[in-house]
């Protein structure tokens, strides 16, 4: 399991004038997490709301550090996330990934991992620079690993 650092939320402004700070959030839930950026950020208190969450940090006193937040991503490591349960997946786990056919023909690695609403798909950049895109379904993705991603031939483009 790689332990690189995992964003949850990114800072997107400052909130009033104490130093809280406005998030977008990329997690269903941040509540269980107290510490970002390897300790440099303690979260006190975190508000939902319709667009995200407003936090307030520690180590920020005013609306001028939260203001010079912006653009923060707030990272944990990524084994402080929660065990999965099989056939579950982190996005960040597949990112990187180099894919390959079901014959073993490399195909190019994993760049993204979107959703538009009807499932995961992933992005995969061939080696020429060109990408193409494959459902994170099992009839195009029978298998992966920490290793690799195996595509059904089929969908690779």
């Amino acid at each position: 399991m790689r332990d690189r650092p995992v964003t949850l939320a990114a800072v997107i402004g400052a909130h009033g004038v104490a130093g809280e700070v406005r998030l977008k959030v990329f997690t269903d839930d941040l509540t269980p997490f107290k510490v970002f950026n390897d300790g440099a950020l303690t979260l006190t208190s975190l508000r939902p709301t319709p667009q995200g969450a407003i936090a307030r940090f520690s180590q920020v006193s005013g609306r001028d550090a939260a203001e010079a937040l912006r653009g923060t991503e707030l990272t944990v490591p990524r084994s402080a996330l929660p065990p999965l349960a099989e056939g579950e997946y982190y996005h960040a786990d597949l990112i990187g990934l180099p894919a390959v056919s079901d014959s073993g023909v490399a195909l190019g690695i994993v760049m993204l991992v979107e959703n538009f609403g009807a499932g995961d798909v992933l992005e995969i950049e061939r080696s020429d620079g060109t990408r193409f895109m494959v459902p994170m379904r099992p009839e195009a993705v029978p298998e992966w690993s920490d290793e690799r991603m195996v595509l059904d031939a089929s969908f690779a483009g």
